[in-house]
């Protein structure tokens, strides 16, 4: 009997995902944060937020470990590079769903992302817990990863950027409001 495709019971939102998550079978969703990384607009988007002649900026997750070697004077304020929690939401998905909500996801995660296992600290009343679930990450191997840039240079390049999903200056605008 051929093997089926997995499921996905569950994501970790960083980015888009925050506001847009899938458009159906979401059950619930709760607040938490990644220890260890930052989200920074280090990875390059030529099939949403740009083309593949102008691609446009997303974010990632970057060990911030890695992040700190990537940057060199002039890519980001320091107190940007110093911050070492992103916080973000879990969806989990109707079970009955999870492959077809994986293959949603993947084709929409399809620039250079990678499905990797992830630890969320979710706040509780009595305390934190640590909820083990999947997120989309942009690693820095991968052909998208274009890395840090000098903050004027970024935002003229998410200001001028387009592509099928709209404005790169909208995304940012919009995770703006779902971080704030």
């Amino acid at each position: 009997m051929p093997e089926t495709e997995p499921g996905l019971a569950s994501c970790f939102g960083y980015g888009s995902l925050i506001w847009k998550p899938p458009p159906e079978h979401v059950v619930s969703s709760r607040i938490g944060r990644i220890r260890g990384y930052v989200r920074r607009f280090a990875q390059s988007s030529s099939d949403h937020r740009g083309t593949p002649q102008h691609p446009g900026r997303v974010v990632t997750l970057v060990e911030t470990t890695t992040w700190r070697a990537l940057c060199t004077s002039g890519d980001e304020p320091d107190a940007l590079a110093t911050h070492e929690d992103c916080w973000g939401v879990i969806y989990y998905f109707d079970p009955i769903h999870s492959v077809s909500v994986r293959s949603y996801m993947d084709h929409r995660e399809k620039d250079g992302y990678t499905l990797q296992p992830v630890q969320v600290v979710c706040p509780t009343s009595s305390g934190d817990e640590i909820v083990e679930t999947m997120c989309y990450v942009g690693l820095p191997a991968n052909p998208s990863f274009v890395g840090p840039a000098p903050l004027h240079a970024l935002a003229n390049h998410i200001a001028h950027s387009k592509g099928p999903s709209g404005r790169n200056d909208q995304y940012l605008f919009a995770l703006e409001r779902a971080i704030s």
